[in-house]
């Protein structure tokens, strides 16, 4: 059974972590005026915002109002870069290099219509070769270019590959040596080192920042959000969400595209 906040009234929330396509921003990527005045009243009251997304800071700086970008903490690639802009807190999650390495041998040599392209902290390296811009949802940006052995030296924050009909390929060489997700309904594969996950990001901010997980608050939508849902912490799901995340949310919300962030937060601050 789900529990209200009339059951948690001996809660006060200290942080409030949120995922943001399908969660905070709506499906035309905005952020509305009630979500945004929603985060703000919880900011002046106190409590701690993370933002926890799989998206790059450059991508991010562009979807969000810069009213956030100054004050809230930020978990980015699914917890490989994790920045606190009030502070001046960060760590970088890099995946090892004989690892990234070995990817990009074997999808040249098995993948050879594979597109493949690395992040590193928030510049975009790729190989020449196809490039999905809609995919990627990267249309104001321009990947760098280089060689297969130049991308092998770099410390890689996370690797995008598409074109690939079975993912579960690459998942069975790797798997084990990387943390692993399939997004964007099976066209995108994103690679990035195997500890990190939203929730090791955000955990590293919270204990940052002195707050126990039983005054969190959490946001999701999708798959990658579920090392988020299965922390000890008050879970919302939107009403988007997919199935498995609502299964285990405490709370489910009205969904992206009808404020549901804001619905909660407003019984809160």
């Amino acid at each position: 059974m789900q529990r209200s906040f009339k059951e948690r009234d001996d809660i006060e929330y200290a942080a409030i972590v949120l995922d943001l396509d399908g969660t905070f921003l709506s499906s035309s990527k905005t952020v509305s005026k009630r979500n945004l005045e929603a985060v703000l009243r919880c900011k002046a009251n106190g409590m701690r915002v993370i933002v926890a997304t799989a998206r790059p800071p450059r991508s991010v700086r562009m979807l969000l109002p810069a009213e956030m970008l100054v004050t809230c903490s930020f978990v980015y690639y699914n917890g490989a870069l994790v920045e606190d802009m009030e502070t001046g807190f960060e760590r970088h999650f890099p995946i090892e290099k004989s690892t990234t390495a070995a990817i990009l041998d074997y999808c040249s040599a098995h993948l050879p219509n594979c597109g493949i392209s690395l992040e590193v902290r928030d510049e975009w390296f790729a190989i020449s070769g196809p490039i999905d811009e809609e995919v990627f949802m990267t249309r104001h940006f321009q990947p760098k270019v280089h060689s297969n052995d130049e991308l092998k030296a770099l410390d890689a924050t996370k690797i995008l590959i598409t074109y690939v009909e079975d993912p579960e390929e690459l998942r069975r060489h790797f798997g084990e040596r990387v943390h692993f997700v399939v997004t964007d309904k099976g066209t995108l594969i994103q690679i990035m080192n195997r500890m990190l996950s939203k929730a090791s990001g955000a955990a590293l901010l919270l204990q940052q920042f002195g707050v126990p997980l039983s005054k969190v608050m959490v946001f999701g939508d999708d798959y990658n959000d579920l090392e988020l849902f299965e922390m000890p912490v008050h879970k919302v799901a939107m009403h988007n969400a997919v199935d498995r995340l609502k299964e285990l949310a405490d709370q489910i919300t009205d969904s992206n595209d009808n404020d549901g962030v804001a619905k909660v937060l407003e019984q809160i601050s």
